[in-house]
C-alpha cells in the first residue's frame, strides 16, 4: 500500500511539469502558425536601419550617435544556421572633423563566429526564437506587464557561456500569439551579464509570413539598433546567392554588424625602460608602469582580459617586490576598459575620470555568472576612484599628474598622464597619423589642453603606437595640431 502511495505521489509531482511542457509546446505551435512560419527554413528581409556607437559614445552611458544603414538586408538560413547582413553605411558627422565617409556593412555569422553575441542575431528574431523554443524544451508562464497579459516562453540553447552556465532566451507573446519582445543575457568583459533585448512591432503580412516592420534593439537599456522593414521573402529561392559574402567588406557594430574575425594570437609582451622606474609595456595597447617607493602605478589596463593579465604579469616581473596600488583608466570606451577586470580581481584601485566613476563601478560590479573571467572567480567588487579635474600621485621617487581633458568630442571622461621629472606625456586615442595621412581634430584639442595646463615634455607616449613607431615630441604635436585646422 505504501509503495502504491509513493508511486502515486511521484506521478502527481510529475503532472505539473508534463502539463507545462505540453502547454509550452502548444503555445509555440500556435505562435508559429499565427505568424505563418510553419515550414519556414530561411528568410530575407530589408529596409533602412541605424546602429549606435555603443561603448564608444562621448558620454559612456547615454547620448549614443548613430550610423545609418541604407539598403539594409538580413538573410537567415535557420537550417545551417547562418546569417548575413548587408548595407551601405554612413557614420555621423563629428564636430570640427572631416566629412564622414560612406562604408559597407557585410556581416556573416556561421559556425566560424560562435560567440553568443553573434549567434543571438539568429535566435532572437521572432522566427528563430520560435524555432529554437520548439527544439529546446521550452517552458511557458503567464505574466501581466503594464496591464497586458503575456505568455512568457523561455528556453536555453545547447551552447554554453564561457563560465559553463547556460544562456537563457525569453520571449513575450501577446494575446494574438505574436512575439513582441525577446531578451537574453550575453557575457561582456565590462558589463558582466549584459542584458540584450529586441522589440518587434507593426507586423505586416508578406506572402503569408508575418514580419515586424519595426525592430529595435537595446543593450543594458540603451537603444543600439533600429530598423524599418519594408520587404520580406520566406524561403527565398536565391538563398545561396544571398548568403554568399564577397571576398572583402566592411563591418558595423550592434545588430546590424559586428561579426568578428577569428581571434589572433596577441603579439609578444615586451617592456622598454624610459627612465628610472618607468617602463613602456608593448605587445598590444601600450601601458606604462611607474614605480613609487611603496607601490607601482599602471597606466592603461589594455583592451581585454588577455591584455590586462599580460600587463599585470609584466609589471610584476619588472617590480617583483612591489604591490600594484592603482591602474589608471584613460577613458571608458570598451576597448580601453576591457582589461580592467583582472586588476579589479586583485583588489587594485581603478582611477578614472570622475565622469566615468559611477559607470565603471556599477558595470564591473554587476553579476558575472556568464563571463567566467578572473574577476568573476575572485568574487571581489571593484574599487573605483574618480579624478575631478586633477590628481597628483607623488613621493620622493616620482610624481605623476592625471588631468581631465576639456572640450573633447571623443569622450567627456578622458584622462592624460604627465610625469614632470621625466618630461613624459601619456595619452590614449589622440592618434598620431602615418606620414601623409590626415590629422584628427582631436590633436588640436589635446594641444589646447597641454597649453592650458602648461605641460612641458620631451616625449609623447600614445596608447596606440604610431605607424611607424617613433618618438613624438611636443613640437611634433603642435605641428600636427596646426595641420588639423
Amino acid at each position: 500500500m505504501r509503495k502504491t502511495s509513493l508511486v502515486t505521489a511521484f506521478v502527481w509531482t510529475l503532472l505539473p511539469a508534463i502539463a507545462l511542457a505540453q502547454d509550452a509546446k502548444t503555445t509555440v505551435e500556435d505562435a508559429t502558425k499565427a505568424i505563418g512560419a510553419v515550414g519556414l527554413t530561411s528568410i530575407t528581409y530589408s529596409g533602412a536601419a541605424a546602429t549606435a556607437n555603443f561603448g564608444q559614445s562621448r558620454t559612456i552611458s547615454f547620448g549614443l550617435s548613430s550610423t545609418s544603414v541604407r539598403g539594409y538586408t538580413r538573410t537567415i538560413d535557420f537550417a545551417l544556421p547562418a546569417s548575413r547582413a548587408t548595407g551601405a553605411t554612413m557614420p555621423p558627422a563629428v564636430r570640427g572633423g572631416p566629412p564622414p565617409q560612406p562604408g559597407t556593412l557585410d556581416q556573416l555569422i556561421t559556425a566560424a563566429t560562435p560567440a553568443w553575441a553573434q549567434q543571438m542575431q539568429i535566435w532572437l528574431t521572432p522566427w528563430g526564437f520560435l524555432r529554437g523554443a520548439a527544439a529546446n524544451a521550452a517552458t511557458v508562464r503567464s505574466r501581466k506587464i503594464e496591464g497586458e497579459t503575456y505568455r512568457v516562453v523561455t528556453w536555453s540553447p545547447a551552447q554554453k557561456a564561457p563560465s559553463g552556465q547556460s544562456y537563457k532566451i525569453v520571449g513575450y507573446l501577446n494575446d494574438a500569439n505574436i512575439v513582441e519582445r525577446v531578451e537574453t543575457w550575453v557575457e561582456h568583459p565590462i558589463l558582466g551579464d549584459m542584458h540584450v533585448e529586441f522589440m518587434y512591432s507593426e507586423y505586416r503580412d508578406f506572402g503569408g509570413l508575418k514580419v515586424p516592420t519595426r525592430i529595435a534593439q537595446r543593450q543594458v537599456g540603451m537603444e543600439t539598433f533600429v530598423a524599418a522593414i519594408d520587404a520580406a521573402v520566406a524561403n527565398p529561392p536565391n538563398l545561396q546567392q544571398l548568403m554568399t559574402a564577397p571576398v572583402s567588406g566592411g563591418i558595423a557594430p550592434g545588430a546590424g554588424g559586428g561579426a568578428q574575425a577569428p581571434p589572433q594570437a596577441p603579439p609578444p609582451v615586451a617592456s622598454e625602460k624610459l627612465a628610472d622606474g618607468v617602463y613602456r609595456i608593448t605587445g598590444g595597447y601600450v601601458a606604462l608602469a611607474v614605480e613609487f617607493k611603496e607601490y607601482v602605478v599602471v597606466l592603461e589596463g589594455g583592451q581585454n582580459e588577455t591584455r590586462g593579465l599580460a600587463i599585470l604579469a609584466e609589471t610584476k616581473r619588472l617590480f617583483a617586490n612591489k604591490r600594484i596600488r592603482y591602474v589608471v583608466n584613460s577613458h571608458p570606451h570598451f576597448d580601453h576598459a576591457g582589461g580592467l577586470a583582472p586588476f579589479a580581481a586583485e583588489g587594485i584601485t581603478i582611477l578614472t575620470d570622475d565622469n566615468n566613476k559611477y559607470f565603471l563601478e556599477n558595470a564591473l560590479g554587476s553579476p558575472r555568472t556568464l563571463v567566467g573571467d578572473v574577476l568573476a572567480k575572485s568574487g571581489k567588487k571593484p574599487k573605483v576612484e574618480g579624478v575631478i579635474e586633477k590628481m597628483v600621485i607623488k613621493d620622493e621617487a616620482h610624481s605623476l599628474e592625471l588631468h581631465h581633458v576639456m572640450n573633447l568630442d571623443h569622450s567627456d571622461g578622458m584622462l592624460i598622464a604627465y610625469l614632470p621629472k621625466e618630461r613624459l606625456l601619456f595619452t590614449a586615442d589622440f592618434a598620431v597619423p602615418a606620414p601623409g595621412q590626415p590629422v584628427s581634430p582631436s590633436i588640436a584639442t589635446l594641444v589646447s589642453n597641454i597649453e592650458r595646463l602648461q605641460l612641458d615634455f620631451d616625449r609623447h607616449i600614445p596608447v596606440h603606437t604610431p605607424n611607424p613607431d617613433r618618438t613624438v615630441t611636443k613640437g611634433d604635436l603642435i605641428a600636427l595640431a596646426k595641420g588639423a585646422h
